[in-house]
């Protein structure tokens, strides 16, 4: 099956400020809806009172700017991580274009990306997209909390936390021409720990049920997608499967969208012993998140059904 299934919808959890308190009765009430949706599908949506109305629209009108942006200095964003810095001009997805700023929490990783791009300094866009790369973070920290709890594996977690590197990409599709087909993004999971996308105005991320059809999500100022990503499955020992996505670009209009992605850096990633029993025997070597995501590009990686479990599966 491959349809657009539109009877189903993703599962909306919204993060307040009575649900965030830790260890309250709708913390650990809206922990259990967390999992049960990650389950489930490998994602949900997600609202957070955290987030302002004026921050969405500042970080898309710093995502603008950066877009108009010529080419050849857009291609500065260079990574010695593949796909971690500038991404477009490329035949097999031409609608797509993406820039990354690593380390998007710290002020040395912003700083450094719009020095880069603007030599003569950008102030505004500058301090937006820390701010936004802050706020975000700390939904992805509520949310990873929640999941530990339930599983009893915060202290594994929290080891975890302190190596957590985050990677903001911000992303344009121009629409298809006439000729073109309307594929913005081919179908994939994310090779991160932890995925939060936030779109703009315009449609076009769509997501695959464990039934195999495709449900689209609908844009909302307030709404983030939070989704686990293949080290995630490893690190949850298969309990959590991310959840395959596309883009689908149906229309006139250009469309952004942000992603905040998590990985570890320094420690290997490993299966929690709580997690692993005989209901549950280990899945998952222990690996270096990094060096999975260099394999992804190898033709072993290309030729697995699931390079998460060709590269450190048991």
């Amino acid at each position: 099956m491959g349809c657009l299934a539109n009877q189903t919808v993703l599962p909306t959890i919204s993060f307040s400020e009575q649900n965030l308190e830790v260890g309250s009765s709708s913390w650990l009430s809206t922990s259990k809806d967390v999992v049960a949706a990650l389950e489930e599908f490998g994602c949900f949506n997600a609202t957070y009172s955290n987030f302002s109305p004026q921050l969405h629209h500042a970080i898309f009108g710093a995502s603008e700017e950066l877009f108009d942006l010529p080419t050849h200095v857009k291609m500065l964003n260079t990574s010695d991580t593949p796909t971690h810095g500038y991404v477009g001009q490329i035949a097999a997805i031409p609608l797509y274009e993406g820039l990354g700023i690593e380390n998007a929490t710290t002020q040395d990783g912003v700083t450094k990306f719009t020095h880069l791009l603007w030599p003569s300094g950008n102030e505004t866009f500058r301090e937006t997209a820390l701010e936004y790369s802050k706020v975000v973070a700390e939904l992805d920290k509520v949310v990873m909390r929640m999941v530990a709890e339930v599983y009893g594996i915060r202290s594994a977690y929290e080891s975890l936390v302190e190596t957590t590197s985050y990677l903001l990409k911000l992303i344009k599709y121009r629409p298809p021409a006439k000729d073109e087909a309307g594929l913005g993004i081919v179908p994939h999971t994310d090779k991160s720990f932890t995925s939060i996308l936030h779109q703009r105005l315009v449609k076009g991320l769509q997501i695959m049920t464990k039934a195999g059809d495709w449900i689209g999500v609908d844009p909302s100022p307030s709404a983030f997608v939070f989704m686990a990503g293949d080290a995630c499955m490893a690190f949850t020992n298969g309990r959590i499967e991310p959840s395959k996505h596309r883009v689908i670009i149906d229309g006139s209009e250009e469309r952004y969208s942000l992603g905040l992605f998590t990985f570890i850096r320094d420690v290997k990633i490993q299966v929690p012993e709580e997690l692993v029993d005989e209901d549950h025997p280990l899945q998952f070597k222990p690996f270096d998140h990094y060096k999975f995501i260099h394999f992804i590009y190898t033709e072993e990686s290309k030729s697995s059904e699931s390079p998460i479990r060709a590269f450190c599966g048991v």
